[in-house]
């Protein structure tokens, strides 16, 4: 057996801002050469163990702590920021905060500059590792021409360059599309096998995780751990779902079968699920699943008609795009980083004016409404409400829109509360915005937006980092704005929220639209998948592996069952 790189011990700690402890009583063992998966709910703890493994805690983060921590064989106590970074070298959710280069190559030479290295050494080194990620060909580039996926390369790069024992990855799919996550799942992969690092994922996609193996899965919850166990004894186990994690699909779609999840039938990972045991009862429930009857449409409100824009002369950024949309409808925009799919929102809001074509809504053309004339009919929630708050109190931050179209304001007050209570924001209307969650702000903004009384409302990432059980409270609630006759659109690179929740779904590849169907055909699509950035969906991979003649059906049919079970759970509750 290997030594271990990582001990925890009785390992307690409380952030001096803090009534209670974060973490308590932790005791957790990782060997070198392991590659582990940390996952748990948002305010679990999970990202505070990373932060004790790397260092931040105590050096940037203060707080006491209790117990004992060992990395590779040194008590962290006798170690300083310093000797913290020779081991472990840590990627950041977000690239652009770990970036101190004005190119790539600078970037990643960056910590053998403070090693005074040789220069020519040094070169060599970089090119070595550049290579190594795939980035030996883009060393002069600037950070800022670079996509998602490449930033992720150079951070890898940047820690990989000083030889470190582990990897820690926090949250390294967050901000990428499926295929590029996939990509980065390959190269995490490529580096644990090749170079015998110990790996430390701490990441909320469990299923996009998995595509590739990992030794162990560590599940923390309320600063404890609550389970460690290989992929295969956690999809038989009940502790994902007891924990507000999300499980894989294909797993959710064998429970919905009635067949019983255990060890043995190697569910951890789909490439290795026994199908051939399981093909006759997936292809039973298959046919007895009745076809749902087809909901009439309502007539368009909102078409774009060969719509082209760009911000230079040289690169065109939107080419050409036609689509409708229907009143009521809930619709998700998808593609890759950069295809163009956020210009597209700021061209119906209105932000930036196409150079050809039209923007339409009920019907009549928008060409010569303002932003603010705009503003009446189509709201616009950004990625992150911190970009839009910027009144201390929530009731005033909300009201904001309405005074400033000289609205009385005994109108604003009824308005105003009819928005907060929509939004289960009423019981906080005096609160200060500070006070509140990342989620609890994200809907000041969408009441900020509903209280103009919007036709449609635009959301752009609605639930970029957030966990599953904080997607499901976004979601479930934008789902009760549609009910109210809202039409919802969503910029998403999330494929589970685009299956679940929209039944329309447009595709965005180079500034071009290259599909526009329902969201079951577009993910069951392996020619738009791989044109877009996108991921076949595991049900639909569960259904050819087990044979199943028609795998769209079986995609569909799951979706209209989990319908079916929510509706059926509310109608309860």
């Amino acid at each position: 057996m290997r030594e271990p790189v990582i001990e925890f011990k009785d390992f307690s700690f409380q952030y001096f801002s803090q009534a209670e402890p974060t973490l308590h009583n932790i005791d957790l063992t990782i060997r070198q050469g392991e590659k582990v998966l940390i996952v748990g709910p948002s305010g679990s703890g999970k990202s505070t163990i990373g932060s004790c493994i790397n260092g931040l805690i105590p050096f940037a983060y203060k707080g006491e702590i209790k117990g004992s921590l060992r990395i590779c064989g040194e008590d962290t106590g006798n170690m300083s920021i310093f000797d913290r970074s020779r081991h472990v070298g840590t990627v950041l959710q977000d690239s652009d905060g770990q970036f101190v280069g004005l190119t790539a190559g600078e970037d990643i030479a960056f910590a053998l500059e403070n090693d005074c290295m040789e220069q020519q050494e040094m070169k060599e080194t970089v090119k070595r590792i550049a290579d190594m990620v795939d980035m030996g060909g883009s060393l002069s580039s600037s950070p800022f021409e670079l996509s998602g996926g490449q930033k992720q390369r150079v951070a890898f790069a940047g820690v990989m360059v000083d030889d470190v024992d582990i990897l820690l990855l926090d949250e390294p799919l967050a901000n990428l599309d499926p295929a590029t996550g996939k990509t980065a799942i390959d190269l995490v992969d490529r580096i644990h096998k090749e170079l015998d690092k110990t790996v430390i994922i701490i990441e909320h996609r469990l299923e996009d995780v998995l595509y590739r193996h990992v030794d162990r899965v560590i599940v923390v919850a309320d600063g404890r751990i609550a389970a460690d166990m290989t992929p295969d004894q956690l999809m038989a186990a009940d502790v994902l779902k007891e924990n507000g994690i999300r499980e894989p699909l294909y797993v959710t779609a064998l429970k919905h079968a009635g067949i019983k999840v255990t060890e043995d039938m190697h569910a951890g990972y789909l490439d290795t699920l026994d199908t051939d045991s399981l093909s006759e009862r997936l292809k039973s429930w298959n046919s007895s699943q009745k076809e749902q009857e087809e909901m009439p449409l309502d007539d368009e409100i909102l078409s774009l008609k060969n719509v082209s824009f760009r911000y230079t002369e040289k690169k065109p950024i939107i080419k050409d795009v036609s689509f409708s949309i229907r009143a009521g409808e809930m619709v998700s925009i998808v593609g890759t980083n950069g295809a163009g799919k956020s210009t597209i929102a700021k061209l119906i809001c209105g932000f930036v004016k196409e150079d050809s074509g039209d923007i339409l809504f009920e019907g009549s053309s928008m060409k010569g409404l303002t932003i603010r004339e705009r503003s009446d009919h189509i709201g616009y929630v950004m990625q992150n409400p911190n970009q839009m708050l910027c009144k201390p109190m929530i009731f005033d931050e909300v009201a904001l829109g309405l005074r400033l179209r000289g609205v009385p304001e005994e109108e604003i007050q009824e308005r105003v509360y009819k928005a907060l209570r929509i939004c289960g924001l009423y019981e906080f209307r005096e609160w200060p915005v500070a006070a509140l969650s990342f989620g609890q702000k994200k809907r000041v903004t969408i009441a900020s937006i509903l209280v103009l009384e919007p036709r449609i409302l635009i959301l752009d990432e609605p639930t970029a980092g957030q966990d599953y059980r904080h997607y499901t409270d976004i979601m479930e609630f934008l789902r009760s704005l549609n009910s109210l006759g809202i039409t919802i659109i969503m910029i998403t690179h999330d494929m589970h929220l685009m299956l679940e929740y929209t039944t329309h779904a447009i595709v965005i590849s180079g500034g071009q639209k290259i599909g526009d169907s329902t969201a079951v055909d577009i993910l069951t699509d392996r020619g738009i998948a791989a044109a877009a950035n996108l991921k076949l969906t595991s049900l639909y991979e569960l259904a050819i592996r087990c044979g199943i003649d028609d795998p769209q059906s079986f995609v569909r049919n799951f979706i209209d069952y989990e319908r079916r079970e929510e509706r059926n759970e509310s109608k309860a509750f």
